[in-house]
């Protein structure tokens, strides 16, 4: 077990400055015609893969780091570059941990690789869980998968909403029911391979913010998958299924739903997204209260700006370190006993919504104006308070672990 430290060592310190200088050099430049544009940044993700950032190698190598800060760091560079086209880099991750999570080796091995492609065709993968009635409310989902057990095959029917690259990706990681009267402890994770019949792209949304990242529903009519897509394989499921029937006609408790476990690995990442998008904030807003002045003056030797600043960097270090404890605790092993993945992601959810805003403040009106990256920044920070689990849920996912309450 890797001791817990805030100190990272000469390798990582290698990669994080190596990825900052991607952000700076790459991502920054780019990012505010992707944002207008709204639509995937192609050119950007082929540069990451020939560089070795969007590819499956480096993830592993970042996922498996034994000290749990690789994945962290990454995110916060990325996404201090910008998080429209960072999200299209990083997107194809979340159903990447949703095979790790879940899936056999041979799983890992077949579909992870077919989810990036190489840097002369690139790939993006999507993991599709949420629907039109069923967001935070996983238990309500209605999408079905029934086994064909004549043909070994899986059917899907079902529609998908909010999919990052849904639609577009290679590769869909798809969510289902496969057991209604177990509710959340009735789901399953399937793989729908390339090309396969029945999905198809429903509504492209047009977003608030993190344009540059594609977002769309996946419609699944009919959509028949090999026995083999199951993540973790049909004898597994069926072990599962059994306890949870045995612990609900018993009056017992929790066992962990596919969706559940994919989000609880990847929400200190997400904290580290918001992290990397707060940082890009506070250093813009640093850097114009020292150049700006008002009545012969810098702006920062005014202590209404001065206090802000300084709430802002200290929100945004308090954030990164409930991200990073958060993120070695799941690298060891050690349970969330006080719902630490979802403490991470809240507070440093709420510290970007924060600190943009006080970014805008600072820079007044020219924060207003796109003249300014701090407005596209704003916009894009309201969408850690909502994605894979808002504010709200993280709270009552905090306070029901705290009261000792199953989590639903």
């Amino acid at each position: 077990m890797a001791e817990f430290t805030m100190e990272l060592s000469d390798e990582q310190k290698e990669v994080r400055d190596w990825l900052h200088g991607f952000a700076a050099d790459v991502i920054r430049p780019a990012a505010a015609e992707w944002d207008e544009r709204e639509e995937t940044p192609w050119p950007v993700i082929q540069e990451a893969a020939k560089v070795g950032i969007y590819s499956l190698d480096f993830y592993a190598q970042q996922y498996f780091d034994s000290t749990g800060l690789g994945i962290p760091m990454a995110m916060e560079e990325l996404f201090w570059g910008d998080a429209g086209i960072a999200l299209s880099i990083v997107g194809t991750g979340l159903a990447a941990v949703g095979v790790l999570a879940n899936g056999t080796e041979e799983q890992i091995g077949t579909w992870i690789p077919q989810m990036y492609g190489d840097a002369n065709d690139v790939k993006v993968a999507a993991f599709c869980s949420s629907e039109p009635d069923a967001g935070s409310d996983v238990a309500s989902m209605r999408t079905r998968a029934v086994y064909d057990e004549a043909k070994d095959e899986w059917v899907l029917n079902g529609t998908k909403t909010w999919a990052t690259n849904g639609g577009i990706a290679n590769v869909h990681v798809v969510v289902a029911v496969v057991d209604p009267d177990l509710g959340s402890k009735g789901h399953a994770s399937f793989i729908v391979p390339p090309n396969t019949p029945g999905l198809s792209q429903g509504q492209k949304f047009k977003k608030h913010g993190i344009r540059a990242s594609h977002t769309a529903e996946v419609v699944l009519d009919g959509v028949r998958v090999p026995g083999s897509c199951l993540l973790g394989g049909k004898e597994k499921l069926d072990a599962r299924l059994a306890r949870a029937r045995e612990k609900a006609r018993k009056g017992g408790e929790r066992v962990k739903n596919a969706a559940m476990a994919t989000f609880e690995a990847s929400r200190p990442a997400v904290g580290a997204m918001a992290v990397g998008t707060a940082r890009a904030a506070y250093e813009v807003a640093l850097e114009y209260a020292q150049t700006r002045e008002q009545f012969g003056r810098p702006i920062i030797d005014n202590q209404g700006v001065a206090f802000q600043l300084a709430d802002m960097r200290t929100s945004i270090d308090a954030a990164r370190l409930l991200v990073w404890r958060a993120s070695w605790m799941a690298i060891n092993g050690k349970p969330f006993t006080a719902a630490e993945g979802s403490m991470s992601k809240l507070f440093a959810s709420e510290t970007a919504k924060k600190v943009t805003a006080q970014a805008i403040q600072i820079l007044g009106g020219n924060g207003y104006t796109r003249e300014y990256p701090v407005e596209r920044m704003h916009r894009d920070s309201a969408i850690y308070t909502i994605f894979e689990g808002t504010s709200e849920i993280q709270r009552l996912v905090i306070a029901r672990t705290l009261a000792g309450m199953p989590i639903r």
